[in-house]
């Protein structure tokens, strides 16, 4: 205990700082005993005179030094980096005896963690642990003064440990050379100025409580060097982000839209190739927020940015964009189902092997039987239904479906089987099942799986149970009723006074009908049909009890209480405009929380958006401009409470009988409590509507509704969306997958006069010009940078409808910076002085601008 005492009173004299009494309280509690000393230099030169320097103190910050003692970290004390934005020290997850030395953002409230040392070796108490420069320069953490659980690799003796404030702790030589840095030795994060190379490369963490490593990767392509892949168990890759091709990733062909990214890729296609990013600043000299790319343990890549207006990290981007097209994500005999909340589920007659890894997150252990026999000749086999998978052994009978279940039967190692009713052919699986997901049945796929489980199965288990349970009720429901019937009537009138007394009391005017649930679960048919997802809940059709057809809107997660919650409906309810889809009622019932609105029969704009949808004449593109365009002015600015509405798209403007447009969703951020990193969340796969002061975090104003109007006016006049293939690929056969972005292009037509060339070609000519030109340039008005050069909507309407005249706008700088030439396939630009250029092949190449990632596929595009 003595020396223990005396290590620690050592530690404070050395630092200056005052000794912690409980050392072993958690390290979240002791932030405010960190240490942040600096070193005393005049100079950078006399910092790192010569060898391998760390850069000027302007790339670098000032550094923590511990020159004066051996022992550089102990029990709750952190270091912090010179601007607060980056602290070392000791985490732990869910588990007292479980303690890492690792990084996390400082000025981030939520604990996020970017890189760990001891991955495999947890600390058991971090008090008796230390983090120590040895005789030999190396850096060493220890348990106690014996056990040695993680020290860095270098051969040069270093004397002093820096955390630099991008987050990279690195190791010094007296002379300031560089000996060792954590920035060559990732974990699961991406920093900027991190490089991925041949030997470099992010590992998951195994579970979201488990910093040891996982399943997957994110690597360069070892055989071409010329492209990332995402890789499981170090063997198998799943997801490519396609060759490099001068500017950008052929398979991310957003990463010229420009962001907060500056892209470096040296010596690509070799085996010394380096691919890494930087951050610049955005306009006006802001600093860019904070940023990360991540490999989670679900197999995912990642990109977060700290959004400052609402605290928290939004996800603009992931890949693969489908969870269960991550390899092994449920393991052996678990099923994979992306839409709900727990994306792996076992089988039926099955069990997770590891449960507790299981709720933690981590799948790959995947299922086994819920009896402890390995097989038995009584098993039986549970139709599974139409499904991929991958990873079983294949062998084909030629015999009956009985014989093929007959063989399988006789084989511990057969897991189930493949049979065609209609050709009778029947297909024995052995060894493990891995993948299982659905596929949707065109008619073309027959192959049905069926599972082996323990006795007859479920099928047989569950007809047993039906029975049972059905003269348990008859006899229950007899009892109950002679016994409870009228205290049950009583209850029941009681009730609907006081809810009467209630819903007089919050809406004494108002005409909206309050549903029960049970009302709404008999329109809808138990919620059977799916008119769309959005970003605030689902929509489903209904029938109410006078033929009148409805949408009904689920909600998910409400903010708020009841009262809250039909405050803000009556809010919405007394909102009435000819271009506003209407609220005819609500259900605020327990949990439930369901709006009811007109039913558009003609559906979203998004629907007419297809090359290969239906085409809309010009006169109807006309009214729908014009129309949209009055709905958004009037919950800007004739509503009591500005309403700013966060999401226009195509997808929330819908059409009634007569094509007139119907603005849908206002209201709703304000009803689910304001909570924009949702809203964020919801806009995965439509970038390219968001105004760009939400990305850099600025305040929202009803201007963002305007940028994002401008977006779907550009996709109207088009009939595109935003994100698809070029004019020029179009009726090419075996041409590429190559995605183009429109708007640019679409831009700088409109802006040369050269409208016609942005019309929608099926329209095939038939379209007022004067209109078209006036729409075109109203679009490109309202997608300019500054806010304060968009027109208000209000002007908006009064210029489309040709009261105003329009002048002719500036091609939007961040839109414009895409163009180059007559290329369809992205630019150069040169950084010295922010004009475009031509690209060439070959070398490395480091963009001007700060390219936005993001991934468009061949099957569908998501933006970050």
């Amino acid at each position: 205990m003595v020396p223990q005492i005396v290590l620690i009173l050592l530690i404070s004299m050395a630092f200056g700082v005052t000794s912690v009494p409980n050392a072993s309280s958690e390290i979240a509690k002791s932030r405010k005993h960190n240490v942040n000393m600096t070193h005393v230099a005049e100079s950078i030169e006399e910092f790192f005179p010569t060898g391998r320097k760390l850069g000027s103190l302007e790339g670098s910050r000032k550094l923590e030094s511990f020159n004066k003692s051996r022992v550089v970290l102990s029990g709750n004390i952190t270091i912090l980096s010179e601007n607060n934005t980056f602290e070392l020290g000791f985490f732990k997850t869910n588990d007292e005896n479980r303690w890492y030395l690792g990084i996390w953002f400082a000025s981030v409230p939520s604990p996020t963690y970017v890189w760990v040392a001891n991955r495999e070796r947890p600390i058991k108490n971090p008090s008796l642990a230390t983090l120590e420069i040895t005789k030999d320069g190396k850096l060493v953490l220890k348990q106690d003064s014996r056990t040695i659980i993680w020290e860095t690799s270098n051969l040069d003796k270093a004397s002093d440990i820096k955390l630099l404030d991008q987050g990279n702790l690195v190791l010094v030589s007296t002379e300031g050379n560089l000996i060792w840095q954590s920035f060559d030795f990732p974990t699961d994060t991406w920093l900027p100025g991190m490089n991925l190379t041949a030997t470099k490369w992010l590992t998951s963490w195994k579970s979201s409580t488990d910093p040891s490593q996982g399943r997957y990767s994110l690597r360069l392509q070892p055989s071409s060097y010329g492209e990332i892949v995402l890789v499981y168990n170090g063997t198998y890759p799943y997801w490519s982000t396609g060759n490099w091709t001068e500017n950008a990733f052929v398979g991310v062909p957003e990463m010229t839209v420009p962001y907060i990214y500056k892209f470096n890729f040296v010596a690509p296609f070799t085996p010394m190739a380096s691919f890494g990013y930087s951050e610049v600043p955005i306009e006006n000299g802001v600093p860019p927020p904070l940023t990360r790319f991540i490999v989670d343990f679900t197999g995912q890549i990642k990109q977060f940015t700290w959004f400052q207006q609402a605290q928290s990290w939004n996800m603009f981007w992931s890949q693969p964009e489908n969870l269960c097209k991550t390899y092994g994500l449920c393991g052996n005999l678990g099923f994979c189902n992306s839409k709900t909340l727990n994306p792996c589920k076992c089988l039926p007659g099955f069990n997770p092997l590891d449960s507790d890894s299981w709720d933690a997150g981590d799948f790959s252990g995947g299922c086994r039987r819920e009896s402890n026999e390995m097989c038995s000749k009584k098993d039986g086999f549970e139709e599974v239904g139409i499904v991929s998978y991958d990873g079983a052994r294949v062998v084909s009978i030629t015999e009956t479906r009985s014989e093929c279940e007959k063989e399988c039967l006789g084989s511990c190692s057969c897991i189930g089987l493949y049979h065609n009713e209609r050709t009778k052919l029947c297909k024995n699986l052995y060894g493990s099942l891995l993948n299982l997901r659905n596929l949707t049945s065109d008619g073309t796929i027959e192959d049905k799986l069926y599972v082996r489980v323990q006795g007859g199965g479920n099928t047989q288990k569950k007809q047993i149970q039906g029975r049972l349970l059905l003269i348990e009720m008859i006899c229950g429901f007899v009892v109950i009723l002679s016994v409870g019937i009228g205290t049950f009537l009583v209850l029941k009138r009681r009730r609907i006074r006081k809810k009467n007394k209630e819903e007089e009391d919050v809406f004494p005017i108002m005409n909206l009908k309050v549903f029960s649930y049970k009302e709404l679960n008999a329109a809808t048919k138990g919620f059977s049909e799916k008119l769309g997802h959005g970003g605030f809940g689902t929509v489903f059709l209904g029938e109410l009890s006078d033929s009148s057809l409805v949408a009904v809107k689920r909600l998910e997660r409400p903010g708020g209480g009841e009262k809250e919650f039909r405050a803000e409906v009556c809010t919405i309810g007394n909102i009435q405009h000819v271009n506003l889809v209407r609220l005819r009622g609500f259900c605020s019932e327990n949990s439930h929380r369901l709006l009811v609105y007109e039913y558009m029969p003609k559906g979203s704009l998004s629907a007419y958006l297809r090359r290969d949808g239906q085409n809309l004449s010009w006169d109807v593109r006309f009214r729908v401009a014009v129309g949209t365009a009055k709905g958004i002015a009037y919950l800007h600015e004739e509503c009591r409470s500005c309403i700013i509405h966060c999401d226009i798209k195509p997808e929330n403007i819908l059409l009634d009988e007569d094509f007139s447009a119907k603005v849908s969703d206002f209201g709703l951020a304000k009803l689910l409590g304001r909570d924009f990193s949702r809203v964020l969340a919801t806009m995965r796969g439509t970038w390219g509507y968001v105004a760009p002061e939400w990305i850099s975090g600025l305040a929202i104003t009803t201007k963002a509704d305007v940028y994002s109007y401008g977006m779907t006016l550009l996709e109207l006049i088009g009939g595109r969306r935003n994100v698809e293939a070029p004019p020029s690929a179009k009726g090419e056969e075996g041409g590429t997958e190559e995605k183009w972005f429109f708007p640019p292009w679409a831009a700088r037509q409109i802006v040369e006069g050269n409208t016609a060339a942005v019309i929608d070609e099926r329209l095939c000519g038939m379209y007022d010009v004067t209109e078209a030109e006036r729409v075109g340039l109203v679009a490109v008005w309202c997608i300019q940078d500054d806010e304060s050069m968009r027109p208000s909507m209000g002007m908006v309407v009064k210029m489309l409808e040709g009261v105003v005249e329009v002048a002719m706008p500036s091609p939007p700088k961040l839109l414009q910076a895409l163009v180059s030439g007559e290329s369809f396939h992205g630019v150069g630009v040169d950084s010295d002085n922010g004009t475009s250029r031509g690209t060439s092949r070959g070398g490395g190449f480091s963009s001007g601008y700060n390219p936005q990632p993001s991934i468009v596929s061949g099957e569908s595009q998501a933006s970050v």
